[in-house]
């Protein structure tokens, strides 16, 4: 299918196994992973990578391995999902935080794996080193730096913007919100009409849970990849007419009219092997934990 198997198991570990325990038996997710067509040498290769880059950690219990996710994985998730599942734009402080660094050439990897880090997290690029966000993203920074032990290399503001242009013109310069618009429409045309179709073979009963779980996890993964090019700006900073708006409610239809039977199929797998009593007991599958206004 084209998928990407450690992105997959990233997309199942927090939509699903992050709310059981956040550990699932090798068995089990070669079982789920399964469904999208990967198999098992794949999805081992996928694991042992995301183990090596610090996102799992593994444990025996008898003979089977067992795969849970490091702090700095359950971090990484919990983060994503409150990014994803925020449905509408957040109101504005009205301040700008400002990152700006000078990392020497022999830190290179160094440099360039932190502005992958400061995409990821939404801030912009103002300058070829100086990098803006109009969101609170302090907590974030103060992480990065003490990742990259970069303390010496970086200075940071939070800040007002006094002109001489005007607030929407420095989100103009830092982020290509035309290209991000058009991904927005994209999804909406693609996905609109996938929610109508499956809406109708649901009041027919001719989708299967295991039917459910692969479309519920295909649309949380493709609607996550907003998180690689959309900053999640505030609503005074964005244009009127903005399609993520609108794909933020058909992402949150599309997930609802999917989300029982597709936790349904992963239970039925995950029992085998795994303790069901792990499930986080506030978790409902119609209101995720991290749906917010």
């Amino acid at each position: 299918m084209g998928l990407n198997t450690q992105s997959m198991i990233f997309t199942i570990y927090g939509d699903y196994i992050r709310h059981y325990g956040s550990k699932i038996w090798i068995g089990s997710l070669i079982r789920l992973l399964k469904e999208f067509g990967h198999n098992e040498q794949a999805v081992r290769v996928a694991v042992s990578r995301m183990v090596k880059q610090g996102w799992l950690q593994s444990e025996r219990q008898g003979n089977k391995s067992y795969y849970f996710l490091t702090q700095r994985g359950v971090n990484r998730i919990d983060e994503a999902g409150r990014r994803i599942f925020k449905l509408d734009p957040h109101e504005w402080d009205g301040k700008w935080r400002m990152l700006m660094y000078s990392i020497p050439e022999e830190k290179r990897q160094i440099r360039d794996d932190l502005r992958k880090e400061l995409l990821w997290s939404g801030f912009g690029s103002f300058t070829y080193s100086c990098w803006i966000s109009p969101n609170n993203l302090e907590k974030e920074v103060n992480s990065l730096i003490e990742k990259y032990e970069i303390e010496e290399y970086v200075d940071f503001f939070v800040s007002d913007y006094l002109g001489p242009k005007d607030n929407i013109q420095l989100v103009e310069k830092s982020w290509p919100l035309d290209e991000i618009e058009q991904k927005y429409e994209e999804f909406v045309s693609n996905y609109g009409k996938q929610f109508i179709v499956h809406q109708s073979l649901l009041n027919e009963n001719k989708m299967s849970d295991a039917d459910c779980f692969v479309e519920r996890t295909k649309l949380v993964h493709e609607y996550r990849k907003f998180l690689f090019i959309d900053p999640g700006l505030p609503k005074e900073l964005l244009p009127s007419m903005w399609s993520g708006n609108h794909a933020a409610l058909l992402f949150r239809q599309y997930y609802q009219l999917l989300a029982e039977p597709a936790s349904r199929f992963f239970e039925s797998v995950f029992e085998k092997g795994n303790d069901l009593r792990k499930k986080d007991q506030s978790y409902d599958v119609h209101h995720h934990p991290y749906i917010t206004k």
